[in-house]
């Protein structure tokens, strides 16, 4: 994704997120996705309420995860998030929305750090001394996994690598 698309995507996932918490009820203001990130009661009661599939699909194409990503990282089959977005009213589960916003704030933080939608896609499928030699996209399915990501792009942010 070129960075004209990029700042598209994103652009578009500001407003739907902003038009999504004014619904949910906390939040009378324009937010953009990162702003979203550092209010973690938002997070926690859009959690809480569930994701819109239709929000999903704008995160899911900011991201750099395929099809078949989303799904191992959902723990779900292609299959079933085919038949999610044909359902319109579909919202999803809240364990299903923390793990969309986790790999939402994982791509928002590793763009930045990256500069590009590409760089962090290849970084993420590249072994890391840092991480024991795995990917760090192997690690983004569980919580604990997505912490120590976030902790080597933050290493990196700053410089220090190990």
């Amino acid at each position: 994704m070129g960075y004209d698309e990029q700042n598209i995507a994103i652009n578009e996932v500001n407003e739907s997120l902003t038009a999504y918490v004014k619904h949910i009820g906390s939040i009378s203001r324009s937010i953009s996705f990162a702003d979203f990130f550092l209010d973690k009661m938002l997070i926690i009661q859009a959690i809480r309420t569930g994701l819109p599939y239709k929000i999903f699909q704008q995160i899911k194409r900011f991201t750099p995860f395929t099809d078949e990503d989303w799904a191992e990282y959902l723990d779900l089959s292609t299959k079933t998030l085919q038949r999610y977005r044909d359902d319109k009213d579909f919202h999803f589960k809240s364990i299903h929305t923390e793990k969309i916003f986790e790999l939402a704030e994982v791509t928002n933080f590793g763009i930045e750090v990256f500069g590009s939608s590409e760089k962090f896609y290849s970084w993420l499928n590249a072994p890391s001394f840092a991480l024991n030699g795995y990917k760090p996209g192997e690690l983004l399915k569980d919580s604990y996994g997505k912490e120590m990501v976030m902790a080597e792009l933050n290493r990196i942010e700053h410089g220090i690598f190990a």
